[in-house]
């Protein structure tokens, strides 16, 4: 059965909005949507346009109040399909573009949300030059914390009292992970407090470690095999599989994070030098070569299966509005893979742990392998002696009074 065939250029927009149908087609262009997609776009506009011509308005008319105003009645009789205020982010954005529509206005902070937070929250990204993610993990955290014992922002009441038992709070209603990423934002958020004169003491001592029973210190890598099916498992003739396949490759290759192959743009990578940049933890920026296979398959990528778009990440989303991946879809993408591979969930993370693992087993220098992983201390790498399990074994003194 053939694919339908768009018809584009037949969809007329009358009334009051044709003039903008032409703004509507560049915006979804540059959004990525194909010609197919794009109908649709097309034909809510047609249906806008005849609703506001039947009530004698006009564009400058369809307010905030109108918007909801049209999709209320749109559902109510009776469609399905485009009902939401998503789905009219397009039209809305090629009227503001037409300079028929304002631009909408910066979304204010939540009500009750102190301005100790926005104060933290630039703390961290300028002070500590911490990547968004992780700040916007830390604030959250910090908000949660403030909810309970300043929700009115003023900190300067706090004890450790206060700071014990959320933490406390915290553990027993999470995990064990959970209470010591908790532990380690509250922590930067009383040193925060403490520096900018908030509070009169640093209370961040009062935020005690949190920890666990672990089966094991060794650091958990991958097998070859369950690297190799990772890769197999991703469909080369398919536009998603094609994404997919790079950015597995940079994981498991380069022992790239999850953020790090999100945050990859297009000039970072160097085709002529055969190197790209990579864009780390703490604004710190590396140089890594691309080994062949990586350089092909982002290539292949590039070539045959990125959507057409203005965006400068390298990775994008398959289905339009086209968009960067972020940290969470790498993690998606290896959790999917896995799935297909018929093996047990794991993280990107893991994969990087796997390059390291398999270094070690190549006798190749730690110092070596923490400068693949652009570790800023040798402790970070040390970890990875423990699994050379072997080599261990002849350090270890004979037992007192064995044979």
């Amino acid at each position: 059965m053939s694919r339908p065939v768009s018809r584009v250029a037949q969809v007329r927009v009358p009334g009051t909005l044709a003039p903008f149908a032409a703004v509507l087609e560049e915006v979804l262009l540059a959004a990525g949507y194909t010609p197919l997609s794009a109908v649709n776009q097309l034909r809510l506009m047609a249906h806008l346009s005849r609703w506001l011509d039947g009530r004698g308005l006009s564009a400058a008319d369809l307010s905030e109040e109108r918007v909801e105003q049209y999709l209320a009645e749109r559902r109510a009789a009776g469609y399905t399909g485009l009902i939401g205020r998503r789905a009219m982010q397009r039209v809305l954005q090629a009227l503001v573009v037409a300079g028929v529509r304002p631009a909408g206005e910066q979304v204010p902070p939540a009500a009750g949300a102190p301005a100790v937070l926005t104060a933290f929250d630039r703390y961290l990204r300028t002070e500590r030059g911490l990547a968004s993610c992780t700040t916007t993990a830390y604030v959250t955290r910090a908000a949660r914390f403030l909810a309970g014992y300043a929700a009115d922002g003023e900190v300067g009441g706090l004890t450790p009292a206060h700071v014990t038992s959320a933490v406390l709070a915290e553990c027993t209603s999470g995990s064990v992970g959970a209470g010591q990423y908790f532990v380690a934002a509250l922590r930067s958020f009383l040193r925060f407090a403490h520096v900018e004169g908030l509070v009169a003491a640093d209370l961040s001592a009062a935020a005690l470690a949190v920890t666990g029973r672990r089966g094991s210190l060794l650091p958990k890598g991958i097998s070859p095999d369950q690297a190799q099916a990772l890769l197999d498992s991703c469909d080369r003739e398919s536009v998603i599989g094609r994404r997919d396949r790079a950015v597995l490759l940079l994981l498991l290759r380069l022992g790239l994070r999850g953020g790090e192959v999100a945050r990859l743009r297009l000039q970072d990578i160097d085709w002529r030098a055969g190197h790209l940049v990579v864009r780390g933890k703490g604004g710190r920026d590396e140089r890594l070569p691309v080994p062949h296979e990586v350089g092909e398959a982002v290539a292949a990528y590039l070539r045959l299966g990125r959507p057409a778009s203005t965006r400068q990440e390298v990775f994008v989303t398959a289905i339009a509005p086209a968009a960067h991946l972020t940290r969470e879809a790498v993690s998606g993408i290896v959790r999917r893979a896995c799935d297909r591979a018929g093996i047990a969930r794991i993280g990107p993370h893991r994969l990087r742990h796997g390059l390291a693992c398999a270094m070690v087993r190549a006798e190749v220098p730690l110092a070596q392998i923490g400068q693949v992983l652009r570790h800023r201390s040798p402790i970070s790498t040390a970890i990875y002696a423990r699994v050379d399990v072997t080599a261990l074994r002849e350090l270890a003194q004979p037992w007192p009074g064995g044979s």
